[in-house]
């Protein structure tokens, strides 16, 4: 046997390609993050990602407003009539030919030729009636008589690819022994779903019935519920393309299917076959209807399957919409999308159920134990990841952020190394960082002997015993004018990369996050990053001093980092019984029981640095005084350099940490 005897290839059909490259998350995780914490649940975050779209790649709204627009499309370019026409220009066709035939024949007597031509000259004006009316006319030319024939071969075809799509093609030019092979298949449907209906069938009568027939039904069911199915769709859209009409179309259709290939039979085995479809499927759209403006003609078939895209496309309007209890991107219909808007759609809608499901089932959400999503930790450490990316970059064009002296100045190597990240304070490993460059440069064809250019990824470090760690709060304020004046969002991308950074590259000093509003609270980085705006007044900077000075005394060995983002002067501070007393201005007792509390870090060696966001003079004034009276840093960054700003500044205290004041200046 034969390679080619035992293998058949194609294209693969069963599902989302297991070879495709998995689907990028780094888009749909940051805008999801966005809308988290400015305040949006998870589930709600990414819906609206699903709905927006990426950057190269439609979301929901789009796809819904091209389903709308090929709605539109169809029933704005299409008229129903198109069957009627065929059969009146056949007709009128019909009688032209035998007229001339009756002026040309010289033969004929004079009182014969009279009647056929008084018969001909008031035939009715109802399309429906004449065609009746003509049915025992003797017709003396035979061109006019192929024509009459054609009307009842049409209407056949016409009423047959109603219910079986292709039949109009498939018996164009039929035999009588193709429409007797036609009316058998009927009879034998007829008789399997009567069967069905009773439960009496069975797989082998199915398969009998396609054995004899299957050549009618090209969407190949394995099985008569997928018949039924199929078949119920299409009856249904018939059904619907009569709704449609006018009544006098209607009635027209009606009484000219009574001729179709001359027989009744035909019409009473469809309408048997409608009677069980009905009964089989009752929650089809038997009733519905739509309005047609156009000006292209539909034959009864060729309106059906628009009647039927009508229907699928108000189907997949549904799916897209994801209106619906426990709706998932994995109920959208890809074949239907293709059909109707492409292949580039059905892509599009694909990538997007694998990156909900990739988020949903990929660890990126969980549920807390509320029941509500929730982003990870695996989602915030790779969102801490890009954000301090992020960061790593404005710090790179600013000058004298980072000492040189930094590099180094950690501790003892190990004896391993790794991959260089930003914030890493160790040395370069030089033998992996040159044996990685050279390794990168053959595998991209390069020569190694005409020389290297290092890349990032090429540098290693080596791993060193940190010889001094450091107890870090960072303060933020979350009073109402942080999320008023856009800088809710900053603080918290702030709060994920400097948390990073420490959790990755500092894993010896401890970082604490401390909210400060009406109250202030310490909060872990999940919490703080899903954080609602708070609309309630409040800037207890006192009592976040209080937590940051408890948390600094479970550390004493540590050197102590405070870092106070805020723009607003304190106007809440903690009373002895616990409640909070606001007062707007600064109460007097406010702001000396803040600077009380200040004072008692700074006499313990805290290196204290504030973040002032705004121009108020007020504040500006303020956070001056405080920060002299700890020998601390005032930083007033913009809104968008929030993040470089705090990681340089814990970056500065570390290096700090480690050298004297002479070896840093």
């Amino acid at each position: 046997m034969t390679l080619h005897d035992r293998s058949r290839y194609g294209r693969y059909t069963g599902g989302p390609d297991p070879l495709a490259p998995p689907v990028d998350l780094s888009e749909a995780l940051d805008a999801v993050a966005e809308d988290v914490m400015a305040g949006y649940s998870p589930r709600h975050a990414l819906q609206e990602f699903l709905r927006r779209g990426g950057r190269n790649r439609d979301g929901l709204d789009d796809l819904a407003r091209q389903v709308q627009q090929r709605r539109r499309d169809l029933v704005g370019r299409h008229r129903l009539d198109g069957t009627l026409d065929d059969v009146r220009k056949l007709l009128d066709t019909a009688v032209l030919e035998e007229r001339k035939q009756l002026a040309r024949d010289a033969m004929m007597d004079n009182t014969d030729r009279a009647l056929r031509e008084m018969q001909l000259q008031n035939l009715p004006a109802s399309t429906a009636a004449a065609v009746s009316e003509l049915a025992s006319y003797d017709w003396q030319s035979r061109t006019a008589r192929d024509a009459y024939e054609q009307i009842k071969d049409l209407l056949g075809r016409e009423v047959l690819d109603q219910r079986f799509a292709g039949m109009k093609q498939a018996l164009e030019n039929a035999t009588d022994q193709d429409r007797e092979a036609v009316g058998a298949m009927l009879r034998d449907l007829n008789g399997l779903l009567a069967k069905h209906r009773r439960g009496e069938d069975t797989d082998a009568d199915f398969q009998d019935f396609m054995a004899r027939h299957g050549q009618y039904f090209p969407e190949n069911p394995r099985s008569v519920e997928e018949l039924v199915d199929a078949l119920a769709k299409r009856a249904a859209a018939a059904q619907r393309l009569l709704q449609s009409m006018s009544p006098e179309q209607r009635d027209e259709l009606m009484r000219l299917s009574a001729e179709a290939f001359g027989s009744g039979e035909l019409m009473a085995q469809l309408d048997e076959l409608d009677g069980n479809l009905q009964a089989l499927r009752p929650g089809e759209d038997w009733s519905g209807s739509e309005r047609f403006d156009g000006q292209d003609g539909l034959g009864l078939g060729d309106g059906t399957g628009v009647l039927q895209d009508l229907a699928e496309l108000d189907e997949l309007s549904e799916q897209l919409s994801q209106s619906y209890n426990g709706s998932r991107l994995d109920d959208l219909d890809l074949d239907a999308l293709a059909r109707q808007l492409g292949p580039d759609a059905a892509v599009s809608a694909r990538t997007l159920a694998e990156i909900e499901r990739a988020m949903q089932d990929g660890g990126y959400l969980r549920r807390g134990a509320d029941g509500d999503l929730r982003l990870s930790p695996q989602a915030m450490r790779r969102l801490g990841k890009s954000l301090l990316h992020d960061t790593a970059r404005q710090l790179s064009g600013r000058q004298g952020q980072r000492d040189t002296r930094l590099a180094g100045a950690a501790g003892e190597q190990t004896g391993s190394s790794r991959a260089w990240e930003f914030g890493d304070a160790e040395p370069w490993d030089v033998t992996r960082t040159m044996t990685n460059a050279i390794r990168r440069t053959m595998a991209d064809g390069g020569n190694p002997a005409r020389g290297l250019r290092l890349a990032p990824e090429d540098i290693e470090v080596a791993e060193t015993e940190a010889r001094t760690q450091a107890a870090v709060v960072l303060l933020v304020d979350v009073s109402f004018s942080m999320a008023a004046e856009g800088r809710w969002v900053p603080m918290k991308r702030t709060a994920l990369a400097l948390h990073h950074l420490v959790s990755t590259r500092f894993r010896g000093d401890r970082l604490e996050l401390i909210t400060f509003g009406r109250y202030a609270q310490s909060m872990d980085i999940g919490s703080l990053t899903a954080l609602p705006a708070l609309r309630e007044q409040g800037t207890n900077l006192h009592h976040g001093l209080l937590l940051a000075g408890r948390f600094f005394r479970r550390h004493p060995s540590m050197q102590h980092v405070l870092l106070v983002v805020t723009d607003g002067e304190p106007t809440a501070h903690l009373l002895p019984d616990g409640d909070s007393w606001f007062n707007w201005p600064p109460d007097a007792e406010t702001i000396r029981v803040t600077v009380a509390e200040l004072d008692r870090l700074g006499r313990s060696g805290t290196q204290a640095t504030f973040f002032r966001l705004g121009d108020d003079p007020g504040l500006q004034r303020f956070i001056q005084r405080l920060a002299r009276r700890v020998d601390g840093r005032v930083v007033a960054p913009d809104v968008g350099g929030l993040g470089a700003a705090v990681v340089g500044e814990y970056l500065r205290a570390h290096v700090r940490s480690t050298y004297s004041d002479a070896d840093w200046f």
